[in-house]
């Protein structure tokens, strides 16, 4: 998860701040004034602990839930704590000029990625899929170069073809021969949340990211309370603990809070520090599965997971 935005460079939530020099670099590309870079690590660390916990939650959810309903639900909730958050805080409407841009993110991170990974999860392990969405920093990096039109190192586009072809390698084996849906599956979820990552990162230099993930949001809320409401009514629903658990903590710890960590984070350290921070995440999770789901990973996974983690080091070095 990761990959990706900024905050605002106060530890307290800005709301309408006047614009800066700094605030018109690119987002994050510097640390922020005022925050100790102890504390602004330990941010980061904690929104990439959060970003691990995401496989394993949704697996408990869809103990008891169908998958659109985890996936709509968790969006509504969040949607709830994001809209209460930007009320409190008075924080005005973005420009007109960012909608587009916020609509991206919301398609991308709080629709696409959050359905597609809970629909492949019904077939695959979190262990393989914290595997092959471990490319996602990745492909976000890709993504913003075409968007952005810069242009990375021979180095840097070397190590994501390898890491691409790392992933695809595992799935591959994995499946038996050939993709499987819900490696598809995972593969579009990449897609559709570099798209919303490069965005968000992008709309970062205008406003706090927790802004920007908050309007995203409340933008998707009339698609995800109505699918919400759909999903409730055709599709089975079983209340258990590890259920209501996972759905809790995919809407307040993945979807809203560990994204606020996360950003201020980012901030007070710089994109490469915090990145270099994510790059625990696939290994964390893979953590997770085994000790919360009881799962057994293959062989394999632990050391594509490396394999893909020196792919992501390098692009990170190649990129300055």
């Amino acid at each position: 998860m990761r990959d990706n935005d900024s905050a605002t460079a106060t530890v307290a939530i800005a709301v309408n701040a006047p614009a800066t020099a700094d605030q018109d670099l690119p987002a994050a590309a510097a640390p922020a004034r005022g925050t100790p870079v102890s504390r602004g690590a330990l941010l980061a660390a904690l929104g990439v602990a959060a970003f691990s916990l995401t496989f394993p939650a949704t697996a408990w959810a869809l103990e008891g839930m169908g998958p659109w309903t985890v996936a709509m639900l968790r969006s509504v909730l969040a949607a709830v704590l994001a809209g209460g958050a930007l009320a409190v805080f008075r924080v005005r409407l973005p420009e007109r000029r960012h909608w587009t841009g916020i609509a991206v993110v919301a398609g991308g991170v709080v629709l696409g990625f959050p359905l597609l990974t809970t629909l492949a999860l019904q077939t695959s392990t979190t262990s393989h899929a914290a595997v092959v969405v471990g490319l996602l920093p990745l492909t976000t990096a890709a993504y913003s170069a075409v968007r952005t039109g810069a242009r990375p190192s021979r180095t840097f586009w070397i190590a994501s073809l390898i890491g691409a072809a790392v992933v695809i390698g595992f799935a591959v084996q994995q499946s038996g021969g050939a993709p499987g849906r819900g490696d598809l599956l995972l593969f579009a979820a990449l897609l559709v949340c570099a798209a919303g990552y490069a965005e968000g990162g992008r709309l970062a230099r205008h406003m706090p990211g927790w802004q920007v993930i908050g309007w995203a949001l409340v933008l998707a809320l009339p698609v995800t309370v109505a699918g919400a409401a759909v999903a409730l009514s055709t599709e089975p629903l079983r209340i258990t603990a590890h259920a209501v658990g996972g759905l809790l903590w995919l809407a307040t710890g993945s979807t809203f809070l560990g994204m606020v960590a996360w950003y201020r984070g980012m901030a007070a350290i710089g994109i490469h520090k915090a990145s270099q921070l994510q790059l625990a995440q696939p290994l964390l999770t893979l953590v997770w599965s085994v000790l919360l789901l009881g799962e057994r990973l293959p062989p394999a996974a632990p050391a594509a997971a490396l394999a893909v983690l020196a792919c992501i080091a390098v692009t990170q070095r190649s990129r300055g």
